[in-house]
C-alpha cells in the first residue's frame, strides 16, 4: 500500500488507492481546513504536492476552475478533497493551519 507523508509534521500513512488526499490527512491525525464537504467550492484545502504527482488522480475541471481563483497557487497545488491516491507514494506539504 502507498505511503502518504504530510509535511511539515512529517507525519505518514498507508492509503488505500483511491482514497483523497483530505480524508488520508484528517484519518492520520492532521488538521486541514475543509468548508464544503470535499466539493472544490471552498478551496480551503489547498496544498502542494511536493513528490508523488503523477500517481494521483487527475485534476478536474471543477477543481481547475478553484484553483484559478486562489491566490498562491503554483504547478504543485491540489485540492486535498479532489486529489485521490494512487498506486505510488505522495508527498504533500500542508498550506493552512486550523
Amino acid at each position: 500500500m502507498p505511503t502518504l507523508t504530510i509535511q511539515p509534521s512529517g507525519a505518514t500513512t498507508e492509503v488505500a488507492p483511491g482514497t483523497s488526499l483530505l480524508a488520508a490527512i484528517l484519518a492520520a491525525g492532521e488538521k486541514l481546513a475543509s468548508k464544503c464537504g470535499g466539493e472544490a467550492k471552498c478551496g480551503a484545502c489547498h496544498l502542494f504536492v511536493l513528490e508523488g504527482r503523477k500517481s494521483l488522480s487527475r485534476t478536474s475541471g471543477v477543481e481547475n476552475e478553484k484553483l484559478d481563483s486562489i491566490v498562491g497557487v503554483g504547478s504543485k497545488s491540489r485540492l486535498a478533497c479532489q486529489a485521490k491516491m494512487g498506486e505510488e507514494n505522495v508527498t504533500v506539504e500542508l498550506l493552512s493551519f486550523v
